[in-house]
């Protein structure tokens, strides 16, 4: 069974009581910055669920679907140098 984008995302929720209302997963008290850090660090999937028992494997592919939209829709603009 797989799971549309929109599905995903809708695990990405805002509240502006919760870390001013920066992006958190599901209501909990848990930020996709923090669990973007983690996977950065190299944190193996399993062991954030594994620490984080309140999370499911959905929300952390929901995290990086996030991600993803954020970074494919940026424009980079490279910056001219003077030598």
């Amino acid at each position: 069974m797989s799971v549309t984008n929109e599905a995903l995302l809708s695990r990405i929720t805002f509240n502006p009581d919760i870390f001013g209302g920066k992006p958190i997963i599901r209501g909990l008290r848990i930020s996709v910055a923090m669990i973007l850090e983690l996977l950065s660090k190299g944190v193996a999937m399993q062991e954030i669920l594994d620490d984080y028992p309140d999370l499911e494997m959905a929300d952390i592919h929901a995290v990086l679907l996030y991600a993803y939209r954020l970074v494919a829709n940026e424009d980079i603009f490279e910056r001219a140098t003077k030598a």
